[in-house]
């Protein structure tokens, strides 16, 4: 019986349908590991396929592709270490699963499915998969092994069901995807789990984004008593050997690097580059552009895009009408040149005299409003997507979520565009991560350092400049204000009476309520962004367009 097991952990970035450049990677991988003398090479949840792979694994030519690459990869590594790798399953029940699979001797020896099938959040497992009876472990060179998937080590059950069953130590493959604070979530229910089953946990993520989601790595090792023995980076790409060792009370895991966790603003800043990076590297954009306002959204948004891609791949377009003020001329390109962008100067003023003309024989009697304002934004976004498709480069909105959820914010004008960076974050957050950037670098940042955003963005009052002195603050709350009532009746689902209670006017309050309902058709026409919380618009949250409900207080 082997008194030592080393197992090599492979938090990797896969592609969602790439399941050839998928497999390659994991080949590299199971090399690397029977390079160092691993038992056992381990891949994250369904990493074959990437994931998350919503209603493309609904399609049975995909499954049986998926399943075809799987058995061709147990060929190519037969001769060496066994490979764990997740990937979804017809079971004996012909119905489909969120599988594990384990590879040895050139052949597929074991499967293990998913019990638990998360249904909330951004999770429709339960619509996508079915579940099976609880597993025990699968024996590798004659270690008993407990392959828990994900939601299955959240809960208590299927990890005691393989520790009754013979397991000696656990390993959890997970696609989990970031918000705010959740390592010390998964933490916590890791280390529930070792405390329960006395077994040392390896617990292994993926990394990288996929559409609105990015997977954050930061893939642990526990030791019985809930130690930690391994801390592997987040967001980055790693391989880890580690050596579990057989004493006189079981399983340990030998320490290793314990890999320093950011702290929160940094994790959000982080999420935000790299869901960009990664949804223009795997949809094949190499460009991207904006429109420049001289405001703090796209001065934030314009420096994630340089951090993610490269200043010299980033277009920052100034379009100016006659309200725009000498300020933001002046802000905007100089926070362009700080960044090292492209810096285009496109006036709107014919433009916009040009549709003034044609359009006043219709408005003939009536009086200039919200839609004059607005034809200068949707004039601005036809000019942005015509640079987008004669320059290839991909349109970049600049809405916070503060913006996003009252509609302040022009459907066809400035809200076009293929993807969102900042679309989870409140606007007193904007500022915040404008202030957490001008004081910080790291290497994973490809902008320049020091205050690429001038401080005068950061501390005028926002404005967006579409009639003479213009203010956020003429039609909404305060940001302070709007935000934490947003934060109310958004993220914790709260009701008018709860915003009185937490110190607001319930007039206010109502407001809000009012222009977040009515918003909701702008939102399912917006282009996705970086989720930060567990409340994003998109998937975490899926509300009625049409919906006449109104909380009264």
């Amino acid at each position: 019986m082997a008194d030592r097991f080393r197992v090599t952990l492979a938090q990797l970035n896969p592609i969602v349908g790439d399941l050839d450049g998928n497999a390659e990677k994991a080949h590299a991988a199971w090399m690397a590991g029977k390079e160092a003398g691993a038992d056992l090479v381990a891949l994250p949840e369904m990493f074959i396929t990437g994931y998350q792979t919503q209603d493309l694994i609904m399609k049975p030519v995909f499954v049986a592709a998926a399943v075809a690459r799987i058995e061709a990869l147990a060929a190519d590594c037969a001769d060496g270490p066994a490979l764990a790798i997740g990937g979804p399953c017809q079971g004996q029940d012909l119905k489909l699963h969120n599988s594990y699979y384990v590879l040895q001797d050139g052949k597929i020896s074991a499967v293990t499915h998913k019990f638990f099938l998360p249904n909330f959040n951004v999770f429709d497992e339960v619509r996508l998969f079915s579940r099976e009876r609880m597993q025990g472990p699968v024996s590798i060179n004659g270690v008993r092994i407990g392959m828990p998937i994900c939601e299955d080590a959240w809960y208590p059950d299927v990890c005691e069901a393989m520790e009754e069953s013979g397991a000696e130590f656990l390993l959890v493959p997970n696609g989990s995807p970031y918000f705010r604070d959740k390592f010390e979530t998964r933490l916590n229910h890791m280390v529930a789990r070792v405390v329960e089953t006395g077994l040392p946990l390896m617990y292994l993520n993926m990394v990288g984004g996929q559409d609105d989601q990015v997977f954050d790595g930061g893939s642990f090792v526990l030791n019985p008593h809930g130690a930690l023995a391994h801390q592997l980076p987040t967001f980055d790409e790693a391989l880890r050997h580690v050596d579990m060792v057989r004493g006189e009370d079981g399983w340990m895991a030998e320490p290793g690097a314990l890999v320093p966790l950011p702290d929160e603003w940094e994790q959000d800043y982080r999420v935000m580059v790299q869901s960009l990076r990664d949804y223009c590297a795997k949809t094949g954009f190499r460009k991207v552009l904006l429109g420049m306002s001289g405001g703090i959204d796209s001065a934030l948004t314009a420096t994630i895009a340089a951090d993610a891609l490269g200043p010299e791949n980033v277009r920052c377009v100034m379009l100016p009408s006659e309200y725009t003020s000498p300020h933001s001329l002046e802000d905007a390109e100089a926070c362009a040149k700080a960044l090292g962008c492209h810096y285009d100067y496109v006036p709107i003023k014919d433009g916009r005299a040009a549709i003034t003309a044609t359009l006043a024989p219709l408005f003939d009697g009536t009086d200039p409003d919200v839609t004059e304002e607005n034809i200068q934004s949707r004039l601005r976004g036809l000019l942005l997507m015509a640079l987008s498709n004669k320059f290839g480069e991909m349109l970049l909105t600049t809405g916070n979520k503060s913006e996003v959820a009252v509609g302040y914010a022009t459907i066809y004008g400035d809200m076009a565009g293929g993807y969102n960076p900042i679309k989870d974050l409140y606007k007193t957050r904007v500022f915040e991560t404008c202030r957490w950037r001008n004081a910080n670098h790291r290497d994973w940042m490809l902008g320049a350092a020091g205050e690429v955003i001038p401080d005068r963005i950061i501390t005028k009052p926002p404005s967006a400049e579409l009639r003479d002195d213009q203010k956020d603050s003429d039609s909404l709350p305060d940001y302070p204000v709007l935000d934490a009532i947003l934060q109310i009746l958004v993220d914790d689902e709260g009701s008018i009476a709860d915003c009185v209670a937490a110190g607001y006017a319930q007039e206010d309050a109502l407001r809000v309520q009012h222009l977040l309902y009515i918003s909701e058709y702008k939102r399912f026409q917006s282009a996705p962004g970086a989720r930060l919380t567990r409340r994003a618009f998109w998937l975490d949250r899926r509300y009625p367009i049409v919906n006449q409900w109104r909380d009264k207080g």
